[in-house]
């Protein structure tokens, strides 16, 4: 069980997410809600009951205009990176709320506010052995990414310790960022006929068409942008997403920490 309210979590994210709605209609910027969040709003009509994150995709293209664009997120918002912070220790975004502090693992060394991920969509080689090629090459460095950034003595001084002393030798975390953005622009979103979150692994490969242009769900009684197929897109993420998964198959993040009142800039909340 998590300890704090998810309620207050949803509260926080909601906020988020009619902000950027706001910000991509004003500059033509394309969204889409993104996983368990488009799942929401077609089976929920907003959050699911026990989710405590949101996600939204963006074409690659609309997510760096946004990245070179702070000053289209009204404050407390803010876009983080890794074009816009040397330390940030993932492969995608996230857009945040600054007046609050969010510790999402103890051995991550990274603290931020309550946020939305924000996922660029690239594209994806036809050739299935290309595909597996690219895609192993990303599960890579998001592994080097996290032996990177992870605590090396986590789980002791053991042998345990070793490998992520022996990346973090061996590699910069801007190094690995630059590989991955290198790899993820290879295929560019609007040439390609196959596209991925890519965080999302081979699976996530579906036919941009399914996207579509960006299409009004009801979200929590307000009007946000979904994928256009959302059935075709929904059922070969989840299959019959329309049956409620039983209580142990009911996933959170079971956040380390969190401050709804205190900027993380502010905190004295140490990692």
């Amino acid at each position: 069980m998590v300890n704090y309210d998810i309620k207050q979590v949803q509260a926080h994210t909601l906020k988020i997410l009619i902000m950027l709605d706001e910000v991509c209609r004003q500059h033509h910027l394309t969204y889409y809600l993104w996983a368990g969040t488009m799942l929401g709003a077609i089976r929920h009509k907003g959050f699911i009951p026990w989710d405590d994150d949101a996600d939204i995709a963006m074409p690659h293209d609309d997510y760096q205009k946004l990245i070179m664009h702070p000053e289209w997120l009204p404050k407390p918002f803010e876009l983080i990176c890794t074009e816009t912070d040397e330390q940030y220790p993932l492969p995608f975004g996230k857009i945040q709320d600054a007046s609050t502090t969010l510790i999402e693992r103890a051995h991550l060394k990274y603290i931020g506010g309550i946020y939305i991920d924000v996922f660029p969509l690239d594209g994806v080689p036809q050739n299935r052995l290309l595909q597996r090629l690219h895609f192993a090459k990303y599960e890579l460095y998001k592994k080097l990414l996290y032996f990177v950034c992870r605590d090396p003595y986590k789980h002791g001084h053991g042998p345990q310790s070793w490998i992520p002393l022996i990346v973090q030798k061996c590699f910069t975390l801007g190094d690995i960022q630059t590989r991955i953005i290198r790899l993820l622009k290879r295929y560019p979103f609007n040439e390609s006929t196959l596209v991925a979150d890519y965080d999302d692994g081979m699976r996530g490969i579906l036919p941009k068409e399914i996207l579509g242009t960006p299409t009004d769900c009801t979200f929590e009684g307000h009007t946000l942008l979904g994928v256009e197929q959302w059935d075709t897109y929904l059922s070969a993420k989840y299959g019959n997403y329309m049956e409620i998964p039983k209580e142990t198959n009911r996933h959170q993040h079971h956040f380390h920490y969190i401050d709804f009142n205190t900027p993380y800039r502010e905190s004295s909340e140490q990692l």
